[in-house]
């Protein structure tokens, strides 16, 4: 077998160990699908307007929303790494003939399949409130496809964050880090609506810049278009950092 078919096999096992997971934790699961869904009506209901918003704040808000969550959540992921670390998990596995990084592949790959089901929670919600795209299928699924790369990309920047943290308790003071990164950004007002500084750093945001590609490509009434290769590049460039960052630090555990 080649070493590609070695590292997927690795990591589809370890993705398998990471659903097992589910099945013992749903707690944990049913929490990072509902937290969305409270700050959508939250937003939407209660708090809600939308300043410099124009035309159905839903069609702005939601888009938002949707970048927003992929940034939220990594906790989950982040206290999982740590635990395997502090519990000796991690040098069982690399006592076995495994590939390195598949134990954080298979992480990864189940926090992914958690995103698709609270995306897909997010837009049921949604289309209930009475939102509806104004786009095509194929636009649709490029707009879900941005939000997936943004959310994989933050996942890895997580992912090397808890292994530089080492132990579960650090993981929740790097988290806080999060809160300030995801609602700088343009998910819940126009930037125009803010002061000059602040505006400067919410367009630079790259949750800004993926939910305005979302917003163009749902069709949204008044959505800036333009976005669209922001929304990639940033991803990209994310991971491009912090994924050789992540397992080169993996493998160098008990060294």
């Amino acid at each position: 077998m080649s070493s590609t078919v070695y590292a997927l096999t690795d990591s589809w096992t370890m993705t398998r160990r990471e659903l097992a997971r589910w099945g013992r934790q749903p707690a944990a699961v049913v929490v990072n699908l509902v937290f969305p869904l409270m700050l959508l009506l939250m937003f939407g209901y209660l708090i809600g307007g939308g300043r410099g918003v124009g035309g159905e704040y839903l069609d702005y808000l939601l888009p938002g929303m949707l970048a927003l969550s992929m940034a939220f959540g990594l906790e989950g992921t982040m206290i999982a790494v740590t635990q395997d670390m502090n519990k000796g998990v991690v040098d069982r596995f690399r006592s076995m003939p495994m590939t390195d990084g598949a134990v954080l592949v298979g992480r990864s790959a189940a926090d992914m399949l958690q995103s698709v089901l609270g995306l897909t929670a997010l837009l049921g919600v949604a289309a209930a409130l009475g939102w509806r795209t104004h786009a095509g299928p194929a636009a649709f699924l490029g707009a879900v496809g941005l939000l997936l790369l943004l959310r994989f990309a933050m996942l890895w920047v997580g992912i090397h964050l808890a292994l530089v943290a080492g132990r579960p308790e650090m993981v929740q003071a790097v988290q806080i880090l999060v809160w300030p990164f995801g609602f700088l950004s343009n998910a819940f007002a126009v930037p125009e609506s803010m002061p000059g500084w602040l505006a400067t750093v919410v367009e630079w945001n790259p949750i800004s810049h993926t939910a305005s590609a979302v917003r163009d490509l749902f069709g949204a009434p008044g959505a800036e278009p333009g976005h669209a290769w922001a929304a990639v590049l940033w991803p990209l460039a994310l991971l491009a950092v912090f994924f050789p960052l992540a397992v080169r630090r993996f493998a160098r555990l008990s060294r």
